[in-house]
């Protein structure tokens, strides 16, 4: 059976990729939200987690296809979680070579890249922000990103970034697609019709709707939103306090 951990889904970009694709393709898993803190996050990540971060999967005996002798595995990285799950199950990725490779290229790029579009615009669901500025670096990162949807919207013919159905590029881009909700910011009319679809997914509705019922919020997240831009309006509907 598999056990995904993962962190607040109003802020962890990271725990939402595998959360969401496993949602999406239906591999049933048992969810573990471990909160951030004010100073232990690190301590209390490392008691499931190798590197002390979200999200991680583990998978214990017993797992439908998997090895017989196998009883116990801990994948801590999103983009290894993603290909483990593939040995399994074949939706994972797009069945077409040639997609299948764009598609782990575009994943590997929002999985390493785009520095100033995850340090200026932070996920964070539940809040609006209006940012003091768009420095060259984030406009880079825009440009790159609207170039990258559009180039997988118009190979493949959508209306999913790898062709016609929800695969693992699709889940490594979701966390965007909060991103520039919450932070006000429009791509060309096709990348943004691509963003709506991903909103508008049961997965991430659902997602969404929990991580503005959360009854956590956490300051270090918070203070960081007050380099780059204004808050104009928050969401959430939890119990306000730090952890």
């Amino acid at each position: 059976m598999f056990e995904l951990y993962i962190a607040n889904k109003n802020y962890s970009s990271w725990s939402l990729r595998p959360w969401l694709l496993m949602q999406h393709l239906a591999i049933p898993f048992t969810e573990h939200l471990v909160t951030f803190a004010d100073h232990d996050s690190f301590s209390r990540f490392r008691s499931f987690s190798p590197s002390g971060k979200v999200p991680c999967l583990i998978q214990n005996a017993g797992h439908p296809g998997s090895d017989s002798e196998l009883k116990h595995v801990v994948i801590w990285d999103s983009l290894a979680i993603t290909e483990y799950l593939y040995e399994n199950y074949n939706a994972v990725w797009p069945a077409d070579k040639g997609s299948r490779a764009w598609a782990r290229c575009a994943s590997a790029e929002i999985h390493a890249n785009f520095n100033a579009l995850r340090s200026v615009c932070s996920m964070n669901c539940g809040l609006r922000i209006q940012l003091h500025a768009q420095s060259p670096a984030l406009i880079r990162d825009l440009a790159r990103l609207d170039e990258l949807l559009n180039e997988g919207l118009t190979t493949f013919g959508g209306p999913f970034l790898a062709g016609p159905t929800f695969t693992a590029v699709d889940a490594f881009y979701a966390p965007v697609a909060f991103r520039l909700q919450s932070y006000g910011i429009s791509l060309s009319a096709s990348a943004m019709q691509y963003i709506n679809l991903l909103l508008s997914l049961p997965g991430m509705q659902t997602w969404y709707q929990q991580a503005l019922a959360e009854p956590w919020i956490d300051q270090a997240h918070d203070e960081e939103i007050g380099q780059y831009g204004k808050i104009t309006a928050d969401l959430r509907h939890g119990l306000v306090k730090s952890v």
